[in-house]
């Protein structure tokens, strides 16, 4: 059982996409730069805003095809960071972002 908010995932029985196209969306998560940062393991994450740490290590992963706003206002919470600390995009047909 997952907690609220939960990162989509192929256990809660969507399809997960191949990398191919999950690196063609261009969207990158930062989460393990922050953790490094904050000094905070993914398990004292999960225990302050009440993700599994499965779910948090798909998001760290990148393999998170969606997120709650709930959830990325929690995370920004409890790190201490904004939206665009945690978010980035890369263009991936070679063009520049912006």
């Amino acid at each position: 059982m997952t907690r609220s908010g939960a990162v989509p995932s192929a256990a809660d029985g969507q399809e997960q996409a191949s990398d191919a196209r999950d690196e063609s969306v261009g969207i990158r998560i930062h989460l393990d730069q922050i953790l490094v940062r904050q000094e905070m393991t993914l398990t004292e994450l999960s225990d302050q805003i009440g993700l599994t740490i499965a779910n948090l290590s798909i998001l760290k992963n990148g393999h998170a095809r969606a997120i709650r706003f709930s959830t990325l206002s929690r995370l920004c919470e409890v790190l201490r960071c904004q939206p665009g600390d945690l978010l980035s995009y890369e263009p991936t047909d070679g063009r520049p972002a912006g």
